[in-house]
C-alpha cells in the first residue's frame, strides 16, 4: 500500500481520500426554521438529491449554487470537505 503526503493531504495509491459533509446545511436549515421539503421546493431539488445530501454524497455544483441562492449564503456555509484520516 503506497502512501504519500502532499500539502498535508494523505494520498493512497495516488488517490486522495476525501468526502463531503453537509452538516452545516442542516444546521442552517434549523436556524432558518426551514424543513428539507421546503428547501427541496424552493431550490427545485429532486427527492433523490435531498437523499444524497442527507447521506453526505456528492451532488452537482449547480445544486449547491441553487441551495445557496435560496438560503442567501456561500457554499462554505452549507458544505465542508472532509479528509479521510486513515
Amino acid at each position: 500500500n503506497k502512501s504519500n503526503t502532499l500539502l498535508g493531504i494523505r494520498f493512497h495509491n495516488g488517490v486522495n481520500r476525501m468526502g463531503i459533509s453537509y452538516k452545516k446545511l442542516w444546521k442552517l436549515l434549523i436556524d432558518k426554521d426551514m424543513k428539507k421539503s421546503q428547501l427541496r421546493e424552493a431550490a427545485s431539488l429532486s427527492s433523490s438529491t435531498i437523499a444524497k445530501l442527507t447521506r453526505n454524497e456528492y451532488v452537482a455544483l449547480d445544486v449547491l449554487v441553487r441551495i445557496c441562492a435560496v438560503l442567501n449564503c456561500d457554499i462554505g456555509d452549507i458544505a465542508e470537505v472532509k479528509l479521510d484520516e486513515q
